[in-house]
């Protein structure tokens, strides 16, 4: 039996009207299959809703730890809330 194994990163993500200062950074935190490149985090990362292009101001892969803490965050962060107001749950 395959255990899928995976990794966990941090990107720091652009969002709002990029170059036009009206734009927020936030951490995001993702989980992808171990063996996933940056490359393959930032095209996740442009299918996200509200990221602009080249909306990734910093990329790293970060230990279990730091994602469910990041998670945490996450949801209490109030840009995040209302961009996901009346969307299901993450």
């Amino acid at each position: 039996m395959n255990i899928l194994e995976w990794s966990y990163w941090k990107a720091v993500v652009r969002y709002g009207h990029v170059g036009k200062r009206k734009e927020i950074s936030v951490a995001r935190y993702l989980v992808m299959p171990e063996h996933s490149t940056m490359i393959d985090v930032m095209n996740v990362i442009d299918e996200m809703p509200g990221t602009k292009k080249r909306a990734v101001v910093s990329l790293r892969k970060i230990n279990s730890i730091e994602y469910l803490e990041g998670l945490r965050e996450e949801k209490e962060n109030f840009f995040l809330q209302r961009l996901f107001e009346g969307k299901q749950a993450q």
